[in-house]
């Protein structure tokens, strides 16, 4: 799914925050968010990929206010998702907090999504060997996925070199939506910088890992 997550060399957002010696958590409530973002995904069988696709559906203007933000905003979807909560349960909430006194809304019916899983972490194995070896020229394919993807926008219809096989690993394509893990071959993709944002462009070399369905041969 393209969306404000997927900002990859693109220009106008600012810089980033230096960091600090005094940990992960510039306020207490992150940490929080922290936690509350993991429980969601436990919630949601541990699925990770299902977690980065609830926080890139996190309204913009949303996501652009701070990384723990979207967090908090993507264990709420995950939890809606799971009929754990309603976004109407969460405003009446929010609402009491601010000393309104409303009344709750009724009880979802938990609803949690299941699917088969092929043992911890995301390493696989498949029966087919990899397509694609050290060396070869290959070209992403031009994809405009409605769901999730793990495919940056900025290397779509781009030509690169497979510098490197990485283990089989479960598709997060289909994971992040509870339809089986489908594992995939992966590679390490070297581009040139210029291939990816013209001649004017720094000059270097951007390695990126790629999983099979997203490479064609060049």
């Amino acid at each position: 799914m393209d969306g404000i997550h997927d900002v990859g060399g693109m220009h106008g957002f600012g810089s980033m925050p230096p960091l600090t010696a005094d940990g992960p958590f510039a306020e207490p409530w992150e940490g929080m968010a922290f936690v509350i973002g993991a429980l969601s995904a436990r919630i949601a069988g541990g699925n990770l990929h299902a977690m980065r696709h609830a926080i890139e559906r996190v309204p913009p203007s949303e996501y652009l206010a701070g990384y723990w933000n979207r967090w908090t905003m993507g264990a709420q979807l995950m939890m809606e998702d799971s009929g754990i909560v309603t976004e109407q349960e969460v405003r009446a909430r929010a609402a009491q907090l601010s000393g309104q006194d409303v009344p709750a809304p009724p009880q979802p019916t938990p609803n949690k999504p299941q699917m088969p899983s092929g043992g911890a972490g995301n390493l696989r194995s498949r029966d087919t060997p990899p397509v694609f070896a050290v060396g070869d020229r290959v070209r992403v394919a031009d994809r405009d996925p409605a769901g999730h993807t793990r495919l940056p926008r900025y290397v779509r219809r781009r030509t690169g070199t497979v510098t490197a096989l990485q283990p089989c690993q479960v598709f997060p394509d289909t994971a992040a939506h509870f339809l089986g893990e489908d594992p995939q071959h992966c590679y390490t993709v070297d581009f040139d910088s210029r291939d990816l944002w013209g001649p004017g462009a720094e000059s270097f070399r951007l390695s990126i890992d790629l999983y099979e369905p997203y490479l064609e041969p060049a």
